[in-house]
């Protein structure tokens, strides 16, 4: 049974093993890169190291030898084209290369004719990968990737404008559109290019070093060759340009040209560069050691000092070792390889190309599928594409500072991590671990010149032409800015701060001043920013202020003045006569407080008038006493004290409606007699507003348009007005012609107002804004340095106090300047005070209330039971009951009970109470007369 089963398993191999195809003896692939190069020289013996290894290893390529035809391209476009096609007609089913990005951009076109996969190890042309090169295959980071780290270095910093130097081809172009695209996510932007053709000598390097001089940037990012890029560092140098105050950025290529080359350390001090990361490994030290070996055995001199691998080389390995698993699970598939003539190549008539030659590899396409999804622990770490970019994952930067006789890390740059002073912690994935990108951050860098602290990156640029500044000519108001016939042809307030700001400036700032307008009329502020906006000003410097509009296309320094939206109205000084004393309150307002008075007495005598001996005596005495206390009380300077606890409870309640009313009168006589009164009805922006009244406006002003954009007023209401026409227009009136009021910025109308007296400002300031001077960003880039520099001047000036000298050179108070600018209040009417009113009113009758309840309970109580009720109630006058009827009779009663002594009245009381309990004690068999309860004193004769 065991020898059948033996037999089956036999047989079945034998068929799949007649199913799949044999593998080929061998497999040639092409490489192309330019061999005397600096990166060349690495990538060749990088690439033989690796055919070697692949070729030892027999887990891979089982039986099938891999062997490379390398292609010299010498750095030429043409010439790699030619070496391409000659590689194609060897019908190599894979190229590792080329180096050059612009070589790459052409072959990529023959692969795609002829579907060979092309491995590049060192095209780092982000165009490349665009779907028009579907067999263009990049086996090392695009320098988006880097140009995104020179940009996060730039911002690091805090520069703003940088100077880029690069080769004029396909690599440099690309290279700078990226790092354009990157600085501009950092707020940054390239303020000139320097582009160099490709073999450019030293002079011409020269000539371009000292254009890019003459800018403001200072710092440099060069992104060239290794081999033209020591050049430019070589011409800089001797041009004084690798000082103190540069900053000078270099691409992944000087990392390249130092590991090559260590005598142009020199040259290149306190240069920052990048280098693509490789995490440490066995693999890759083991590779190094026999990369120096194999280096010094092909110069044939085991002594010679060898070049050490750089990056390109460590890619260029994993290049040859993606082709080949590529290739091993192509054959492993049951993949053929086999090459057919392509139709629509053939030779024209008479030609010697040999065009027909060339063979089209069949499985080119599922080649290309193998190589895309490789997936491998390499000299270079992880070797995987995501699948959206065609891009290897992790790209990681180490960022270098050359200094002495070497270099120091001081930090890298991944795209996950940004700036970090830890190296990148990947997982297979390509995301780092802790998810989050942490706080950007470097080492210290020794800058050129050998400096620690930054460089400012920037002077003002030295291309013999001064800024062409705009300047208003006014012809109003000429203090703050004026024509002059002193050697700037132009003075005043506005031209002092700005000579005053540059002066402190640590960089000379040549200037020509050019004055706008045509000295007939003030000329229009909105044109001037248009004029600096379109670049016909480099800047401009006036009395201009700072608003939205103006902000969208220019830029702004701090203020040095602060100026709002004002408004203007013509007041009267009010003359005080024997009267004046009574304006302070309506007329309503008086009848009612004195009406509250006699009221409020009134209240107050009778609540005492039953318990206070003050409170009682003849009927003149008592009138007088209700209108002396009740008047006195305005000045607490009552004499009657109360007793009662109802009438000091309506007293507190009056007294603090008193203070009230007497302050309240105190504070609008006094400003009545000393302030003055507006002329019209406009106090501020929502009466403004809410009128239909003409209303002025400067010359040139942005007051109108934020009056009919933001606040809508109708053109119709506005009157352009020179600000010698405000006075006559003021005093005129809308009835006469002229205005209602004038909307003007703060500055302004306080000098307006310190030679017109009969003008002020009414309400609050409806604008918050400035005066700054202008710039354009031809002139000083938006967030340059120069306008940064100036506002920090501004703000020197203003701590030191140059800035009020200046201000109190130019503009010194008038005449009007210590009068009060305070406007009348209004007369107080009674809607001020009716709260008050209310509840001293509701007081009083709640004490009314219950006084008389409290009698009425009295009453009850001693009438109830008497035993003369019936003879004429609580009082017997038998004459008066025979006289009048009983209803008239118990009136007259309770009058004359409520006019009793408090006292009295409880005596009676108890009186009553003490007969009715005797009675009761003698069962009620008689009835008792008693003591007849005599009419009381107070009632017979006044006490």
């Amino acid at each position: 049974m065991a020898r059948h089963r033996l037999l089956r398993v036999l047989c079945l191999c034998s068929a799949l093993a007649v199913a799949l195809p044999a593998r080929p003896p061998s497999v040639t692939i092409g490489a192309l890169f330019t061999f005397d190069s600096v990166i060349g020289s690495s990538a060749a013996t990088a690439i033989r190291l690796a055919v070697d290894d692949i070729n030892r290893d027999a887990t891979l390529l089982r039986g099938t030898n891999l062997s490379v035809l390398m292609q010299d391209t010498k750095c030429s476009g043409f010439v790699g084209t030619i070496q391409a096609l000659e590689l194609m007609e060897k019908q190599v089913v894979a190229v590792v290369g080329p180096q050059s990005s612009g070589i790459a951009h052409v072959v990529s076109h023959v692969v795609n004719q002829l579907r060979v996969p092309l491995v590049s190890f060192a095209a780092t042309d982000p165009a490349l990968t665009s779907t028009q090169y579907p067999f263009f295959v990049r086996a090392a980071h695009d320098d988006a990737f880097q140009m995104a780290a020179v940009a996060d270095i730039v911002a690091h910093f805090g520069w703003r404008e940088v100077t880029a130097v690069y080769v004029d081809n396909d690599y440099g172009r690309g290279g700078v559109d990226a790092l354009g695209d990157a600085l501009e996510a950092a707020r940054a932007r390239i303020t000139y290019k320097a582009a160099f053709p490709p073999g450019a000598d030293r002079a011409a390097l020269g000539d371009l070093l000292v254009r890019a001089n003459m800018m403001e940037s200072r710092v440099f990012v060069v992104h060239a060759g290794p081999d033209s890029g020591l050049d430019i560092f070589a011409v800089a140098h001797t041009l004084n340009m690798m000082d103190s105050g540069y900053v000078w950025i270099a691409t992944e290529w000087l990392a390249a040209a130092i590991d090559d080359d260590k005598e142009s350390m020199g040259r290149i001090q306190g240069v920052l560069t990048l280098r693509q990361y490789t995490p440490d490994s066995d693999a890759k030290r083991s590779l190094e050691t026999r990369f120096i070996a194999a280096s010094r055995q092909s110069r044939n001199n085991a002594t010679a000092e060898a070049g050490s691998m750089n990056a390109y080389g460590l890619f260029a390995y994993d290049s040859v070792w993606m082709a080949a698993r590529a290739i091993d699970q192509f054959l492993g598939d049951g993949g053929n390889i086999s090459f057919s003539a392509d139709p629509s190549i053939h030779d024209a008539s008479g030609s010697a190309l040999r065009l027909s030659s060339l063979r089209v590899f069949d499985q080119g396409e599922q080649l290309l599928r193998k190589v895309m999804v490789a997936n491998f622990t390499g000299v270079t770490g992880q070797v995987r594409f995501d699948a959206g970019s065609r891009a290897l994952i992790n790209p990681a930067y180490e960022v270098l500072n050359v200094g002495g006789t070497g270099v120091r890390r001081v930090g890298y740059w991944s795209n996950y991590t940004r700036l970090s002073v830890a190296a990148p912690r990947l997982l297979l994935d390509g995301r780092e671990p802790n998810g989050t990108q942490q706080k950007q951050k470097l080492y210290s860098v020794i800058w050129p010149g050998d400096t620690t602290s930054p460089p400012r990156g920037w002077v003002f640029p030295n291309n013999g032409r001064p800024l062409q500044i705009g300047v208003p000519y006014r012809t109003t108001y000429k203090q703050f800015v004026s024509k002059d016939s002193g050697p700037d042809g132009v003075s005043g307030y506005c031209i002092d701060v700005f000579k005053a700001a540059v002066a402190l400036l640590p960089y000379p700032v040549p200037v020509s001043f050019i004055l706008f307008g045509d000295g007939v009329k003030n000329p229009s502020y909105s044109e001037l920013v248009q004029r600096v906006a379109d670049n016909y000003f480099d800047a401009a410097v006036g009395d201009i202020s700072i608003v939205t509009n103006r902000t969208r296309v220019v830029d702004f320094t701090q203020p040095y003045v602060e100026s709002g939206l004002v408004i203007v109205s013509p007041v009267k000084a009010t003359s005080s006569n024997e009267w004046a004393f009574l304006k302070p309150f309506t007329p309503g307002m008086w009848a009612v407080t004195g009406a509250f008075f006699l009221f409020v007495g009134a209240v107050v005598w009778i609540l005492e008038h039953r318990f206070n001996p003050e409170f009682r005596g003849s009927p003149r005495k008592q009138m007088v006493t209700i209108f002396w206390f009740s008047f006195s009380t305005m000045f607490f300077a009552h004499r009657e004290n109360t007793v009662s606890t109802l009438g000091r409870f309506v007293l507190l309640i009056w007294l603090f409606v008193v203070l009230i009313i007497n302050s309240s009168y105190t504070a609008s006589l006094t400003s009545i007699l000393t302030v003055q009164q507006l002329s019209t009805g406009i106090q501020g922006l929502d009466s403004l507003l809410s009128s239909n009244d003409p209303i002025g406006y400067q010359v040139g002003s942005f007051a109108r348009s934020y009056m009919m954009e933001e606040l809508g007023v109708p053109a119709s209401r506005l009157r352009e007005l020179a600000i010698d026409e405000y006075a006559d227009s003021l005093q005129r009136g809308p009835s006469n012609g002229g205005v209602a009021a004038i909307v003007d910025e703060l500055a302004y109308v306080e000098l307006f107002l310190s030679t017109n007296c009969q003008f002020r400002t009414v309400g609050q300031e409806f604008t918050k804004s400035g005066w700054g001077f202008v710039s354009r960003s031809g002139a000083f880039q938006r967030d340059s340095p120069l306008a940064v520099d100036l506002s920090t001047a501004i703000l020197t000036l203003s701590e030191n106090g140059d800035l009020q000298r200046i201000h109190d050179k130019w503009l010194n108070p008038g005449t009007c300047s210590s009068q009060s600018t305070d406007v009348g209040a209004d007369r107080l009417n009674l809607s001020s005070f009716w709260g008050l009113f209310l509840i001293s009113g509701v007081a009083c009758f709640v004490a009314l209330f219950i006084y008389f309840a409290r009698i009425l309970c009295q009453f009850c109580e001693y009438h109830d039971g008497g035993g003369n009720e019936g003879e004429g109630g609580v009082f017997p006058d038998p004459e008066r009951s025979l006289r009048r009827p009983a209803r008239l009779s118990s009136i007259r009663d309770l009058m004359s009970f409520v006019d009793m002594k408090e006292a009295e009245v409880k005596r009676a009381i108890r009186s009553r109470s003490g007969e009715r309990r005797l009675d009761r004690s003698m069962g009620g068999s008689s009835i008792s007369e008693g003591p007849s309860l005599s009419r009381p004193s107070s009632i017979m004769s006044p006490v």
